[in-house]
């Protein structure tokens, strides 16, 4: 089953310890859609300038994305740059600047309005339902969004999640929107605003998932040698959303193979910079690192 793809598509600059790379490939729709683009078919939704690099056209090409949806506008491309501290679970943003961005109003061509599972990457709560009211009728709506839309578009972020299936955030982020403390309180809050489930990232610990009727805790995978965690949770809630679009299922099992699924393809990503390490990720090392997922959380009754 197709799905569709909004957010933003950037130029980044990153910034570690021991590493310092300019004019990566980044945005949140770039991350989500190379993420998904491993379990369905992607029809991408983004903007960039003409300054933007042929490679990664070609990037998005390679992994079956479709660009329909991709506007090329005069100008320059949405930039960002950040800086992670010693233990990169701290970052810090250099600058933003939105370029074409700040601009972005798109119109879907005709044969994305049918899609029947949608990712509503991270861009601001008025973008992601301006995209979604132009889909005819989706089976299934997915939606990340960050502190920025908290602090500055709380209204709006309430009216998208009565319109959504899915929310997606980190743990900071559940804790700064239903002000608890506990993230099985957040989580609980959450649904009671409108989505059926609602999945809370922690990074390095994993990820949480709330339905009524079900709870879900998966672990994170423990890596040895991490060099950029710029998009591992976009690249989570792609390929989480990319998962349940092949399955076409979205029961008990199918969400929880998601979850999984999406934490695989997030801790490929944080081995190397940008989309590099995805670039090169093949099927037998999903299953391979899958497989280890199962096998690290599995234990015997009784």
């Amino acid at each position: 089953m197709s799905l569709l793809i909004t957010g933003s598509v950037a130029l980044d600059s990153v910034k570690t310890p021991v590493e310092e790379h300019h004019d990566l490939l980044g945005g949140s729709a770039s991350y989500a859609s190379v993420a998904a683009s491993f379990f369905t078919s992607v029809n991408m939704v983004g903007i960039v300038g003409t300054d933007f690099p042929k490679k990664y056209i070609e990037l998005y090409r390679q992994r079956g994305v479709n660009l329909d949806g991709l506007q090329i506008a005069d100008g320059k491309t949405f930039r960002w740059s950040g800086e992670y501290e010693w233990d990169l679970n701290q970052r810090r943003t250099l600058s933003v600047d939105l370029n074409v961005f700040e601009t972005f109003h798109p119109t879907l061509p005709d044969h994305y309005k049918n899609a029947p599972y949608v990712f509503l990457a991270n861009i601001s709560p008025q973008l992601q339902m301006h995209v979604l009211a132009q889909v005819a009728a989706p089976k299934f709506i997915v939606a990340d969004t960050m502190d920025l839309w908290i602090e500055t578009q709380r209204a709006a972020l309430t009216e998208l999640l009565r319109k959504i299936d899915c929310l997606v955030l980190n743990e900071s982020e559940a804790r700064e929107f239903t002000k608890q403390t506990s993230l099985i309180k957040a989580g609980r809050l959450i649904l009671k605003q409108g989505p059926k489930y609602v999945v809370i990232k922690k990074g390095e610990h994993g990820c949480l998932l709330f339905a009524n009727d079900l709870f879900f805790s998966a672990p994170a995978y423990p890596l040895e040698d991490i060099h950029d965690p710029t998009g591992a949770g976009d690249c989570f809630a792609g390929a989480f959303t990319g998962y349940l679009a092949r399955a076409n299922s979205l029961d008990h099992a199918s969400l929880r193979k998601a979850v999984v699924c999406g934490s695989v393809i997030a801790s490929y990503c944080v081995e190397n910079f940008s989309l590099t390490r995805l670039e090169s990720l093949t099927e037998p090392e999903i299953k391979e690192r899958y497989d280890l997922f199962k096998l690290m959380s599995h234990f015997e009754a009784g």
